[in-house]
């Protein structure tokens, strides 16, 4: 595993292109393309403010930035350099800009969701789509990229409008039994359209493609419903995560509950593996001095950190939410299926710092990682079973079947995982600070070994992987990919 130097990024907009060839990361007006293998700069463009969203066109040719508070959006293009289009939505605003799956068409959201514009590179021709909803996911393109989904409100009722990409007509519009629309998305196979209501009414609809109702899901009837909601990669599975703090989970056929997920205090499964992170800092002599060193007056310090394994009964540090404020941290926010559809990991607010494996083949725990500071983003590899993780201190987290590592991030000034991104092969890791990121290049041969030798049953527990945590099997010093 090796680590790249620091470079600057601002407002933590950095993504890699969808051929995978290519970084872009944003520092204040400026835009930077690197090449992802090599990180040499390729290509630096200049925009009219500061870059507030970022985004790849889907062939990887063009990229745009989008300036909210000037109305404004930049297009640049690899190829010529020397090209670049500019859109001024002028004073009705902008709050939202993103590529079609063409990569040829833009769609600008205007403020208070009047309407959306969608500009096309090739012809110039602008379209106008009326009453998009403003709510938490109101537009989902399915993953062929075929149609568009949209969220409408008119006349104090919710619908939904179906677009053919291709040319934006209209393929079907119908109402939804919503009381308030808070999201929707396509299943990955593009043929089921969940939709769920706003937190106040748990219910969840799933719609064919020509808007017939094929289902209503509900689970309870009281106060706080739906938080989450996420489909697993084979669209088998659609995961709801509620405020109850359960996950439920729908089957693709029937479109009945198959299984619930809880999310207890106290963890008495014996087939699950509860793994504590502990850490502890230990003087070290002047000679001793590397980057993981920290200096807190004048005594230096070496933090170190390794996941231990803990005998149940385990009791979860739980959280209180406070019920005067809003946004009550309570309830099941993020959910995440594994590429294989394998597993899901699911993160309950009021146990901030826990993350909970669950098997799906088994339907049941599989593992429970208890962090020492609250979990900020976690995300799997797209090519394997394994889960990364960062709490917002100098630290990166793996899972994977075989167990569990802690890695100390190398960099020099205390560079803070803020959040994380995979490259799109599962070869590298993008890190991101609050102004500064970092790449780390995974031994990807050496996991996939232990992957095949945990489908063995040779390795069960963090203590047998190599290496277990700690800084100090790690390089002392930051370096680039051989």
């Amino acid at each position: 595993m090796n680590f790249s130097e620091l470079f600057k990024q601002s407002n933590q907009l950095c993504k890699v292109s969808p051929d995978g060839k290519y970084l872009a990361t944003c520092v204040q007006y400026r835009l930077v393309i690197r090449d992802v293998s090599t990180l040499q700069i390729l290509q630096l463009y200049t925009c009219l403010d500061q870059i507030t969203h970022m985004e790849w066109a889907s062939d990887s040719l063009f990229i745009l930035c989008a300036m909210y508070k000037r109305g404004l959006v930049q297009v640049w293009s690899l190829e010529q350099p020397d090209w670049h289009c500019k859109i001024d939505e002028g004073s009705i605003g902008l709050v939202s800009s993103r590529w079609s799956p063409d990569g040829r068409h833009i769609l600008n959201t205007t403020e208070f969701h009047l309407r959306i514009t969608v500009w096309s590179l090739c012809t110039k021709a602008v379209s106008y789509i009326k009453y998009p909803k403003a709510c938490q996911k109101g537009t989902d393109f399915s993953r062929d990229g075929c149609y568009m989904a949209l969220a409408e409100r008119r006349d104090c009722k919710d619908y939904v409008s179906v677009f053919v990409c291709d040319d934006w007509h209209l393929l079907r519009h119908f109402e939804t039994e919503t009381q308030d629309l808070a999201g929707l998305e396509w299943s990955p196979n593009g043929c089921v359209l969940a939709v769920w209501d706003s937190c106040l009414e748990y219910k969840v609809l799933l719609y064919s493609l020509d808007g017939r109702l094929l289902s209503t899901y509900s689970a309870y009837e009281w106060s706080l419903g739906v938080k989450s909601v996420t489909w697993s990669p084979s669209s088998q599975f659609l995961a709801i995560g509620s405020y109850d703090e359960k996950v439920r989970i729908l089957n693709h056929i029937t479109w009945k509950k198959i299984a619930q997920f809880d999310h207890p205090a106290t963890i008495n499964n014996a087939k699950a593996v509860v793994y504590k992170e502990v850490e502890r800092r230990t003087a070290v002599g002047s000679d001793d001095l590397s980057l993981h060193n920290i200096t807190i007056g004048t005594t230096l310090f070496n933090t170190q950190s390794k996941y231990e394994i803990c005998p149940l009964p385990v009791q979860i540090p739980v959280v209180k939410p406070d019920p005067d404020r809003a946004n009550p941290k309570i309830g099941v926010s993020t959910l995440a299926f594994s590429s294989d559809s394998r597993y899901l990991a699911t993160k309950n607010d009021n146990m901030a710092s826990v993350v909970w494996i669950w098997d799906m083949q088994k339907m049941n725990l599989e593992a429970v990682l208890e962090q020492t500071s609250a979990v900020r983003c976690f995300q799997w590899d797209p090519r394997r079973p394994r889960l990364a993780l960062c709490t917002a201190n100098t630290k990166l987290y793996l899972w994977s079947p075989a167990g569990c590592v802690s890695v100390q991030v190398p960099t020099e000034g205390g560079f803070q995982v803020q959040s994380l991104s995979w490259h799109g092969s599962g070869d590298s890791l993008i890190l991101l600070g609050k102004e500064q990121l970092c790449l780390c290049f995974m031994d990807t041969d050496q996991e996939d070994k232990a992957h095949l030798q945990s489908q063995d049953g040779k390795q069960t527990e963090s203590q047998e992987m190599d290496p277990v945590s700690t800084s100090e099997h790690h390089p002392p010093c930051t370096s680039k990919r051989p």
